[in-house]
């Protein structure tokens, strides 16, 4: 599934829905082509060259996240986010961070049956089609009956019919998780252990639409069609050499030099769990045993009070890619809110739009839109462009709450309309935090 593109694509493809921050995406766009150049050798040189894992350091809201889950969509890679501070938690045990790769082999999995569905469920609806028939006029009736009927499932009103039918049901026993000697992880499933029964697919007599039986019965013919096995083993190699796991606030558990707490060590210890993930072992997991040396990390964190050289020197050498994400400025807020594609400008008037209302946005309202993200941002918190929501909200609150009855309707915002909802110049910091 690794698609070819180049580095530049790569970037211009996260342009459209990210504004800056051209180091941090020319890091990851090289990362990913560094991947296809990989795969393009011959096996004993190919197992050499290990991924170049990238520490992104910029402070909240200037679009780590959103660089590599949309890094992730545009190539077709698994992906899984977790927070570094999950592992501090009261309760951590130190496996559980080989859950990571269990997510991401998920994710992969998820990927594939949705790719394989489209591939099938063409046939599969026709298998459902004539399972819905043989209920609705019987599995001897004629030829031209069930042509008749089924012309008459093209109908939406037909569709709406309520019919009694047998649909499956899974009944599926979790895998229990057991300690291996050596000190590994492995996973049981107990309906193996018990009988085939408790794994099976059963089926219960329900009324339903007819419309709502073709849904349930397509998915499950294309379940059957679908070669788990082989599914499965491509998930796996998917993981192991397209799969990409971000690891946000990186620098929440380094062991700042100046303090000793006793949440210090555990912090240490996470560190020290992470890092045969990010080195390269073998993980295992329900489907099989994944790989990571191949998988690629991507950290971020904001180091206010850290340092990336704080971090465990195994782990620092481990992210040899550095990358400094800018704070947004104001003219970074107005590209912000206009370049976009599916900027959260259009998303609004999108939404007002199902309610028959034109919502229009001048120049001057975009600027000062932005001068109040600008100025709270510096005067209060520094939220980056998660600002914008929360002023943007606040503007359109009394026309979301009435929009139903103000249909066919036009409106347009202006500066004033926006400084009246944002009374910024009336309210003291303490208030602006509250608020803003």
């Amino acid at each position: 599934m690794m698609q070819e593109l180049t580095p530049k694509e790569i970037v211009s493809k996260l342009d459209r829905h990210i504004v800056g921050q051209d180091e941090a995406k020319r890091a990851v766009a090289i990362a990913i082509r560094n991947r296809w150049r990989r795969m393009m050798l011959p096996k004993n040189v190919r197992d050499e060259i290990i991924p170049k894992n990238i520490l992104m350091i910029g402070p909240t809201g200037v679009g780590k996240t959103e660089i590599a889950r949309r890094l992730a969509k545009i190539t077709d890679s698994p992906f899984v986010k977790v927070e570094a501070t999950k592992f501090t938690e009261i309760g951590y045990v130190g496996r559980d961070v080989e859950q990571i790769i269990r997510d991401l082999l998920d994710s992969a999995i998820n990927m594939l049956k949705k790719k394989k569905y489209s591939e099938v469920r063409e046939k599969a609806y026709e298998v459902a089609k004539q399972r819905v028939l043989d209920v609705l006029v019987g599995e001897n009736a004629s030829d031209e009956t069930r042509s008749v009927f089924a012309k008459k499932m093209e109908s939406a009103e037909f569709c709406r019919t309520v019919i009694e039918i047998d649909l499956p049901e899974q009944q599926q026993l979790p895998f229990a998780q057991i300690d291996i000697p050596g000190g590994q992880l492995g996973m049981m499933n107990i309906g193996e252990l018990i009988g085939k029964g408790f794994n099976s697919k059963e089926s219960k007599l329900r009324k339903v639409t007819i419309v709502e039986a073709l849904d349930i019965l397509t998915n499950d013919e294309a379940e059957n069609m679908m070669d788990k096995r082989s599914m499965i083993s491509e998930a796996i190699q998917l993981t192991e050499n397209s799969g990409i796991v971000f690891i946000d606030e990186i620098d929440k558990i380094c062991s700042n030099s100046s303090s000793h707490s006793r949440g210090e060590v555990s912090r240490e210890g996470v560190q020290r769990d992470l890092l045969p993930l990010v080195e390269g072992t073998a993980v295992s997991t329900k489907h099989g045993v994944v790989h990571t040396d191949f998988i690629l990390f991507v950290a971020s964190g904001a180091f206010h009070t850290a340092k990336p050289s704080d971090l465990l020197p195994e782990l620092q050498g481990r992210f040899p890619i550095r990358v400094k994400l800018n704070s947004l400025t104001k003219q970074d807020f107005i590209k912000i809110l206009t370049e976009p594609e599916m900027n959260l400008l259009e998303q609004a008037k999108y939404l007002l739009s199902t309610e028959n209302v034109k919502l229009k946005f001048t120049d001057e309202a975009v600027e000062e839109i932005a001068n109040i993200a600008t100025t709270i941002n510096e005067e209060v918190e520094n939220i980056g462009a998660r600002r914008l929501h929360t002023i943007i909200w606040q503007i359109l609150d009394d026309i979301s709450f009435n929009a139903d009855s103000m249909q066919n309707e036009e409106i347009v915002i202006s500066k004033d309309d926006v400084c009246n909802k944002v009374k910024l110049n009336n309210i003291d910091n303490n208030i602006a935090r509250f608020i803003l």
